[in-house]
């Protein structure tokens, strides 16, 4: 007779292109098998990349909650709190784990309502500073410390952001955070890369001796690219090197970047409509970043805010040097001053200053490159990621 499966309901915002898609998903499928898991998620946005490809190649069928959405609508998330009950009602699970803020929201309170045995919510982010005002930011710090209160467990993806979450905002108390960094599958940026940096470079017309330097990731706000901007007219102005800039992603804020460029007399070109080259190229989304990544030869970041930035693991997984500001768990994905130079939010000097040290400098440019596979490899592999939560999943049900 076989053993009765632990039932794991795994609830996540929606399906976008980033880490929390990639941490539902490796849980969902690798998981020991005395495990049986759900993955429940809400309708990606129109202007985001959609991450379904990843549970495609991994033969995972997600149930679709079309009204559970990232902004507040009372109307729709009160029939995703419904769905979820029954749900929940149906598939009689013994863990409810949470990704993100309105899964974990709307998840935790249908669990607890259900009187699921254990609930587990994963930080993936957070809002509390550079997204909203003073008052939008104290009525979501709340909310948090009111669902903390039902959680068993809180998972935190870099002890930099449990510091935030316990010290700086105050959610809960440090001994409900379990600190369980992210994992990947790695393997594929180190698989083919001459190939793959031969075909990316012919695509955007790279010469040998033109330097690449990429920004992956959403255009919002958030991600600060007019930061970007301003450290592009700089480095145009000082190197001697030939350098090209691709912007790799999509999003609301495009328009907004490029007004921004043309203030600072940047030629770019948008390569979908005008395949040529120019300072900068946005790309568009690029689903196979590992090819992607094999064309650049320098990786960037000027976030406001992070969880754990993807893009960095990704880039020293590719053997790629980083700059990168100092923010949420940028410190405890890179080893700085050896896989990557990190600056102050908005220090646009700074920040130029270690990119054109990166630019000028060969041998540190390929020194920092080959440091970043050695440190990820060992951190973030899915395998470790599916091993920690695996233990905690185990003393949570102990005890209950």
């Amino acid at each position: 007779m076989s053993e009765k499966k632990i039932k794991v309901l795994r609830v996540i915002n929606r399906f976008n292109l980033g880490g929390p898609t990639y941490n539902a998903a490796y849980l969902t499928k690798y998981l020991d098998d005395k495990y049986e898991t759900l993955l429940v998620g809400g309708q990606k946005y129109e202007e985001e990349e959609s991450s379904e490809f990843i549970l495609e190649q991994l033969g995972i069928k997600p149930i679709i909650i079309p009204e559970m959405q990232r902004s507040i609508s009372f109307e729709k998330d009160k029939i995703a709190y419904q769905k979820l009950k029954q749900i929940i009602k149906d598939f009689q699970p013994d863990i409810v784990h949470t990704h993100a803020s309105k899964a974990g929201t709307l998840g935790r309170l249908a669990a607890k309502k259900m009187k699921v045995p254990v609930i587990v919510h994963t930080f993936h982010g957070h809002v509390f500073h550079s997204y909203f005002g003073k008052t939008k930011t104290l009525v979501y710090k709340n909310i948090e410390r009111y669902l903390a209160k039902k959680t068993n467990k809180i998972i935190a993806i870099s002890d930099i952001q449990k510091k935030e979450l316990t010290k700086d905002h105050k959610i809960c108390r440090a001994h409900k955070i379990e600190v369980v960094p992210l994992g990947f599958d790695l393997d594929r940026f180190q698989a083919d890369i001459e190939n793959k940096r031969k075909s990316f470079r012919e695509k955007y017309l790279l010469e040998e001796d033109e330097l690449a330097i990429g920004i992956i990731g959403r255009l919002v706000a958030i991600k600060n690219h007019n930061m970007f901007v301003k450290v592009v007219s700089k480095i145009m102005n000082k190197t001697s090197k030939k350098v090209r800039f691709f912007i790799i992603g999509d999003g609301e804020e495009k328009q907004n970047i490029k007004n921004s460029l043309n203030s600072e007399n940047i030629n770019y070109t948008e390569w979908s409509e005008n395949p040529k080259k120019s300072t900068i190229t946005f790309t568009s989304w690029i689903k196979n970043i590992d090819w992607s990544n094999a064309g650049l030869d320098i990786i960037i970041l000027t976030s406001l805010n992070e969880g754990t930035p993807v893009s960095l693991i990704e880039a020293q997984a590719s053997n790629k040097p980083i700059v990168t500001t100092n923010v949420g768990g940028v410190k405890n994905v890179t080893k700085e001053n050896q896989t990557a130079f990190i600056t102050e939010v908005n220090d646009v000097d700074d920040f130029t200053a270690k990119l054109l040290n990166i630019i000028e400098d060969d041998e540190l440019r390929n020194e920092m490159g080959k440091q970043g596979w050695k440190y990820v490899e060992n951190n973030f592999s899915y395998r470790r990621l599916v091993k920690d939560v695996e233990r905690l999943y185990g003393s949570l049900l102990q005890g209950i």
